[in-house]
This record gives structure tokens, C-alpha cells and sequence, in this order.
């Protein structure tokens, strides 16, 4: 990642020894011993590792994000297993692959409710269980004492709720704000005080079509951002990422994504930004329209074209999605300031991540989906409790299937059998698990589908990346990210390369048996 190496040095200066935790897996611990840890998951959409300053002090400050890694562990090697909302969360709440879970993509899938997930297992060995916020898997949660989500994606303003009755409010105001009002809502008025809790606030931030809150609108508007070195990429030696359809110059929506709104315009997405802009309140839309009708006048006036304009298309993106970061990190400060007002903090793990990453304009690009580093790397920080004294960096390759039996090891209940990740709690006890992975799995399901991202597979190692597009292509790419972490050069094929593209592929093979894919690296099977 562009610029991660100079964020490592924000916190790798305060390593230090843990004690010993309050239980191993399969034993839940002694409450005369140790009272019963409380877990916080926190949990954004498309928020990118770029756009954390405790990961990349380049474009955006993010002070209260920063206090949770400040104060415990920054994962500097966090990766998802299927860069997609509704398979990203599938396998973070199951702790299994999507070729495990069953949900594949967000286009055809519903996920199973009547499966093993960590909150039902919480909530057999004691654990009050709760879900705010953005759910995006179709069926309706289970394993909650409490749920309260919105509509697949949500709206940023005066957004509706389904409840536990099954029935659809509304609320006013900005979404960001009301789903951390309902989380502390619930943890100091529904929930049981001398019961332990796990709590997931899941926000619909950052995600497209990054409509900030009117009080932030003006934020950032005198900031001028560099463009990626790789933002005109030709895409040499790589077809699957030339037929993509995300491209900031040729497919972000001039209404849609960067409000142009004119009344002699048209633009594909145009009507679901008028739907969009219809549920704001007379005052909000006073306020959207003060800001951004001189910008579109000054743009309809000015008429930009070529390099011109997709720099402004550039600039435009980066500061809406700026603007939507910081309403998402003022309302992480305030549920950092509760748990500490009411004395929770010490005795809670506070987790933040991402459902996946995104592009900021490398290749190029806005979005997610393909196993490229921007988008397959994601966020991952964590406050640890009283006790948990490790500090810093943890650089061991981790994946978002390890959530899952790391919230129920820390628990004291035993992680089934079945679950594909690993418990992370040995890293954050400061040992270093000799047997811990050399590789991560990665499998995209969704195409044909919105952005146009060919189906593919691959393996990633510390230095390695093998990626096999299939279906309608067949087509392999390796990349060596200690000379190339851009992946602008495409090794496969290559004589010197040779040897290590098959000993990657029999890692792939490995891993694709371990998951039980079912698919495997075979051109026949794969067009099937």
C-alpha cells in the first residue's frame, strides 16, 4: 500500500508484553476470577486503510479512529477473503469462506440464517447480542437479542429501519449519527447491566455515493490531492483489469457520484440522486443546494475536458468521501467516550475494520472487488482491555474469517471445528505462533454484475500474488510485491518466474481443498 511503510511508524515504537488472558478456548472463565469480556465491533463499508491517518498520513487526520490503535494493535497485514459487502460480512460473522457460507455475491444471494454463526454461539454461552446498523445479507438477522437494520444499502438521510416487529420506520436525520445513537441507546438503557455483550455497529459509510452530513459539507474544499502515480494505468499485460467498468474517468456518474445536478443534464444513475436528494428535509436541502450550486455552476461555466477534467473528477471524489470518513469518525469518538464515561472501556474489546477496501484513484479507479492490494486489504485495529498490555504493530497475515472464532475464543466458548479462520488472540497476546499462515485465499464470484469484474481466485503470500480469472476468461497474473507493490507488472509467463508461479500454484491448490472450493484451478471446471 502506498505509504504504509511511513504509517508503520505511528505506533511500532510502543510494543510491549501481554499477561496472560482471562481464558483458552473451550473453557469459559471463572467470573469470581475475571468478569466476562464485552465486545464492540464496529464495522464501516468501503473505508479504505488510505483514508486512516493511523494507517497513511497522506490525504485525511482521523484522531479518534487513531485513539483505538494508539491504544492497542494496528493489524498492518488485514485482508478479506471476497471484496464485496454481503460476502465480506457472510464471512465475518461465520468465519468461513464464501465456497462455506454459501453467499457468493449481492446479486443472487440470500444468506442462510439457519446456519453457525458467532453471535448465536455468544449468545448459548451467555453473551447478550446486538446488530445496528447496515446488515446487506437479504434474510433478516438471527442470533441477536436485539436488531435493528436498514434496507439493503440504507439511505444517508432520513433513513429507514427495520425493527425486530418487522416493521419499516423512518428517522430524521443523518444516518451515520442515528445508527451510533441507537448502539449507545441500547448498551445503557436495552441491555442487561450485569451481562456480558457483544454489540456490532454497522455503518452504512463510506459508501458510494458519499453524501456527507450538511455540517460538513464545506470541509476540505481547499485541499488539492496528488493523483496516484498509476491513476492513468494502460493496463499492459492485464485484460481483466482493462474490461473493468469503475474507472473515475469513464464510469463515475457526473449527477450521481459527484452531484452535477442541471435540469438540461443527463447521466445514467441521474434518477436515483433525485430519489436521493428527495428525502432530505426542506433544512438539509437548503443547505445541500447553498453548497453545491455555485460548484455547479463554476463547473457548467468552466466545461473541463481530458486530463483537465479527470482531475477535477478526482479532487471532487476525494473530498465528498473525506467528508463522509469524518462524520464516521466523530461518531467512533463518541462511542469511545461512552464506554469510557461509564467505566466499560477496560473491560471491552473495541474492534474497528472495513467490509473491504477501495480505490482512491489507483489504476485509476473507484470501488472494490478485485483481489489487487487497495481493495483485498482492509482496515484492521483493535483497543484491547485491562490485561491485553500488547501495543503496536501485528504483522502476521490475518483475514476477516478469523473475526469469528477470535470473538468466541476471547468469549471462553469453544470455536467449532468447522470455522476456516484462526483465532488472533495468540498475536494479541504477544506470542508468535510458529504454525501461524503463509498464505491467504481470495475468491470473487460476481460477474457478469455492476462494474464489470471478471470472476477470479488466487493466493497471497507475503511477497506473492498468483490471481486465475476464469468463467469468460482464462487468464493468470503473478505479482512480486516487494519490487512491484503497485502491481503494474504482470510476472506470469515469465521463464525467471516460472518456478515460483507453480509452487503458488500448489499453495492455491492446497488452500482450494482446505475451503472445499469448488472450484479448482482447472480450465474446463472453470468455465462450468
Amino acid at each position: 500500500m502506498n505509504n504504509l511503510q511511513s504509517g508503520l511508524l505511528y505506533s511500532i515504537t510502543s510494543a510491549a508484553a501481554v499477561a496472560s488472558l482471562v481464558s483458552c478456548a473451550g473453557k469459559r472463565p471463572n467470573q469470581d476470577e475475571q468478569k466476562r469480556l464485552n465486545i464492540v465491533y464496529i464495522m464501516t463499508d468501503d473505508h479504505t486503510a488510505q483514508m486512516m491517518s493511523c494507517y497513511d498520513t497522506r490525504y485525511i487526520e482521523t484522531p479518534n479512529l487513531d485513539r483505538i490503535a494508539k491504544d492497542g494493535v494496528r493489524f498492518t497485514n488485514s485482508f478479506v477473503a471476497n471484496s464485496l459487502s454481503g460476502p465480506s460480512r457472510a464471512c465475518m460473522i461465520t468465519g468461513k469462506h464464501s465456497c462455506a457460507n454459501k453467499f457468493y455475491d449481492n446479486t443472487t444471494c440470500v444468506f442462510d440464517s439457519a446456519q453457525q454463526t458467532f453471535p448465536k454461539l455468544l449468545q448459548k454461552a451467555g453473551y447478550q447480542t446486538a446488530v445496528i446498523g447496515k446488515w446487506h445479507l437479504e434474510s433478516l438477522p438471527s442470533g441477536f437479542n436485539y436488531w435493528e437494520i436498514v434496507p439493503g444499502q440504507g439511505d444517508y438521510y432520513n433513513p429507514r429501519f427495520i425493527t425486530q416487529n418487522n416493521d419499516t420506520i423512518q428517522k430524521e436525520g443523518y444516518i451515520t449519527n442515528l445508527i451510533t445513537d441507537d448502539a449507545i441507546d441500547w448498551m445503557e438503557h436495552k441491555r442487561v447491566k450485569d451481562q456480558p455483550f457483544c454489540l456490532l455497529i454497522h455503518h452504512k459509510a463510506i459508501h458510494r455515493n458519499w453524501m456527507a452530513d450538511t455540517c460538513n459539507l464545506a470541509l476540505y474544499e481547499d485541499k488539492t490531492f496528488p493523483m496516484p502515480d498509476n491513476f492513468f494505468d494502460d493496463y499492459a499485460g492485464r485484460p481483466a483489469a482493462a474490461a473493468q467498468e469503475m474507472s473515475i474517468v469513464k464510469d463515475m456518474d457526473m449527477i450521481y457520484d459527484l452531484k452535477m445536478l442541471h435540469p438540461d443534464k443527463e447521466s445514467r444513475l441521474k434518477s436515483l440522486y433525485e430519489e436521493y436528494l428527495g428525502r432530505l428535509n426542506p433544512a438539509q436541502r437548503a443547505a445541500w443546494d447553498k453548497f453545491y450550486t455555485p460548484i455547479i455552476e463554476d463547473f457548467y461555466r468552466k466545461k473541463p475536458r481530458g486530463k483537465e477534467l479527470a482531475n477535477w473528477k478526482f479532487q471532487r471524489y476525494m473530498r465528498d468521501y473525506m467528508k463522509t470518513v469524518k462524520s464516521l469518525d466523530d461518531n467512533v469518538g463518541r462511542v469511545l467516550d461512552y464506554l469510557k464515561e461509564k467505566g466499560l472501556l477496560e473491560n471491552t474489546l473495541v474492534v474497528y475494520t472495513s467490509d473491504q477496501g477501495f480505490y482512491m484513484g489507483e489504476h485509476g479507479w473507484f470501488d472494490k472487488r478485485f483481489m489487487y492490494e487497495e481493495s483485498m486489504r482492509t482496515p484492521l485495529i483493535m483497543r484491547l482491555p485491562a490485561g491485553m498490555n500488547r501495543r503496536g504493530d501485528i504483522g502476521e497475515l490475518v483475514q476477516n474469517i478469523d473475526y469469528a472464532p477470535t470473538f468466541l475464543e476471547l468469549a471462553g466458548v469453544e470455536v467449532p471445528e468447522d470455522m476456516q479462520g484462526a483465532s488472533l488472540l495468540p498475536l494479541l497476546k504477544n506470542e508468535r505462533p510458529q504454525q501461524w499462515r503463509k498464505a491467504l485465499y481470495y475468491h470473487f464470484y460476481e460477474f457478469p454484475a455492476e462494474h464489470c469484474v471478471k470472476r477470479h481466485y488466487g493466493v497471497r503470500t507475503e511477497r506473492y500474488k498468483l490471481i486465475h480469472f476464469y468463467n469468460d476468461i482464462n487468464w493468470w497474473e503473478l505479482y512480486d510485491l516487494q519490487s512491484d507493490p503497485h502491481e503494474m507488472h504482470n510476472l506470469y509467463g515469465q521463464e525467471a518466474y516460472e518456478q515460483i508461479a507453480n509452487e503458488l500454484k500448489e499453495e492455491l491448490l492446497k488452500l482450494q481443498e482446505q475451503y472445499n472450493d469448488s472450484v479448482r484451478f482447472s480450465p474446463d471446471r472453470d468455465k462450468e
